[in-house]
């Protein structure tokens, strides 16, 4: 039996959502991608209960742009120096791992090249290097337009 949930407050955005492609909802391949950490959050593992550090990145090029790729770390002893790595390459470098939560914000927004490989049916998504020097003109010289331009 059901509770009687009111639903009436979603009617507006529902009418006007068109359905999702197939397609948008299946992994993108394996290869190189550029990703932005859209979110990153400490959570339990569902299996075991351990800590780990779950991570979304929308992919921003070469192909499947706009896509999320999802990236589970899961703290263990075993775990902690490939934690430690790819907080190393978000260029977050941390005296203990307890500082962590209050650091999160930093891992957001920034731009990774990653390698995703699938073995079986384990995905794995792999962090290469931290993007610093793109071709996106900085939030500065956006606002400051003209102002730049010679007289």
């Amino acid at each position: 039996m059901s509770k009687n949930i009111d639903l009436t407050q979603f009617d507006e955005d529902f009418r006007s959502e068109t359905p999702t492609k197939r397609g948008d909802m299946e992994s993108v391949p394996d290869g190189k991608y550029q990703v932005l950490v859209e979110k990153v959050e400490i959570t339990e593992a569902h299996t075991t209960g351990n800590p780990m550090l779950k991570w979304t990145l929308r992919v921003l090029a070469p192909r499947h742009v706009n896509r999320l790729m999802w990236r589970n770390s899961v703290f263990t002893p075993n775990t902690l120096k490939f934690v430690k790595t790819d907080l190393h390459i978000c260029g977050l470098d941390l005296e203990k791992l307890s500082d962590l939560p209050r650091h999160l914000s930093k891992l957001l927004d920034v731009k990774l090249e990653v390698t995703k490989k699938t073995k079986g049916d384990n995905e794995n998504i792999y962090f290469n290097s931290r993007i610093v020097n793109d071709r996106t003109p900085s939030k500065f010289r956006q606002e400051a337009g003209d102002a730049l331009v010679p007289f």
